[in-house]
């Protein structure tokens, strides 16, 4: 399996400004420029769009991981933080919160901290990888 996304920028980097289309048109030339990565602009931003990837495959990374153990899974809300300092990514948080029941708090952190570096997005990343989970019964 492979997929994609395109790039296309014109003009400078401050002045300039850029288009990203996915592979599946869910983006389809949003924009993207130097005020959306470093100010207050319309569009979105790579670092933006790290954040969106690596909450999407952690939450359905510990999705699996429990459904293994033998649970359901009411849901799985996960938001990520990517911390972005001096021109690089040094950081993505993952705050979780799951609906899971009769699961025991201790083995739901565990599957928490095994999805956190096990998910195909956390593997690529090359930075500080940290979470914090509630655990919520239905």
């Amino acid at each position: 399996m492979k997929r994609n996304a395109t790039a296309v920028w014109a003009g400078s980097l401050k002045e300039g400004a850029g288009k990203i289309t996915t592979q599946s048109n869910v983006l389809s030339n949003t924009q993207y420029s130097f005020k959306t990565r470093f100010e207050d602009g319309n569009g979105t931003n790579p670092e933006e769009l790290v954040a969106a990837a690596h909450a999407g495959c952690f939450t359905m990374q510990l999705t699996a991981y429990i459904n293994e153990a033998g649970y359901n899974v009411a849901s799985i809300e996960t938001k990520c933080d990517i911390d972005f300092q001096n021109g690089s990514i040094v950081g993505s948080h993952l705050s979780v919160l799951a609906r899971v029941d009769d699961i025991e708090t201790d083995e739901f952190q565990q599957l928490v901290t095994k999805a956190e570096t096990t998910c195909p997005v956390s593997k690529l990343l090359n930075t500080a990888i940290t979470s914090n989970a509630t655990l919520v019964r239905s």
